[in-house]
């Protein structure tokens, strides 16, 4: 990256922090941390793509999130607004919108988004940290927060899901089923599909035991 580039990545980290730092839906300021390191693993792993643009995605993925802010485009134009005000390229502030309004999951369920080299690398990033320790961590809190159950196995999960049935999820459980199992043979990366491997079998035994002990096997 440029020297300017560096600079203008220091701006967005601030303006993420600012934005997300009171999170408290596993969406906060850590996991932007998180993503952003390793957004920057696997774009020196692949060593193609800008990572100018990589890193900025990464940074700002969740700031206009739907799970996140309550007006989108309201969000969406303050992004812009912000990277205009510091002189980002108008085709890098493209590329970069190109990415973070299309790479979540749910967007993707109805219509596949082709993502750039840049984008398919920040969604890994992304999708890993949604898994393993971290990811088990993390889909308690978000349910938690949004008056999820832990788990009801007379709900049974989604097989297939419209945008709008994956927002009705009613358990945390059964957004392992929903989603967190299916991200490792969605990953774009031979590096990301590496490590996603060892995080879903982190899942799989986790779900062994928690069943096991809801049902008073153990």
């Amino acid at each position: 990256m440029t020297e300017k580039e560096q600079e203008i990545l220091k701006t967005v980290d601030k303006f993420v922090y600012s934005k997300l730092s009171d999170d408290k839906t596993g969406h906060d300021y850590a996991h932007i941390q998180r993503v952003v390191k390793m957004a920057q693993r696997l774009a020196q792993d692949s060593a193609q793509g800008r990572l100018f643009v990589v890193l900025v995605s990464a940074e700002l993925h969740d700031v206009i999130d739907e799970k996140i802010v309550a007006d989108q485009t309201k969000a969406e134009n303050e992004v812009r607004s912000f990277l205009e005000a510091h002189q980002v390229f108008q085709a890098d502030i493209d590329a970069i919108f190109a990415i973070i309004t299309h790479m979540s999951f749910s967007k993707n369920l109805e219509h596949h988004y082709q993502l750039t080299l840049e984008g398919q690398i920040v969604q890994d990033a992304d999708r890993l940290d949604a898994i393993g320790a971290i990811g088990i961590g993390r889909a308690f809190y978000y349910g938690g927060a949004h008056g999820h159950i832990m788990y009801d196995p007379k709900i049974a999960p989604w097989q297939k899901m419209t945008h709008d049935e994956y927002r009705q999820n009613e358990t945390v459980i059964n957004h392992f089923y929903e989603k967190l199992l299916k991200l490792a043979d969605l990953m774009n990366t031979s590096a990301a599909k590496q490590a996603a491997q060892h995080r879903t079998a982190v899942l799989e035994d986790f779900l062994q035991e928690f069943k096991a002990e809801w049902n008073q096997n153990k």
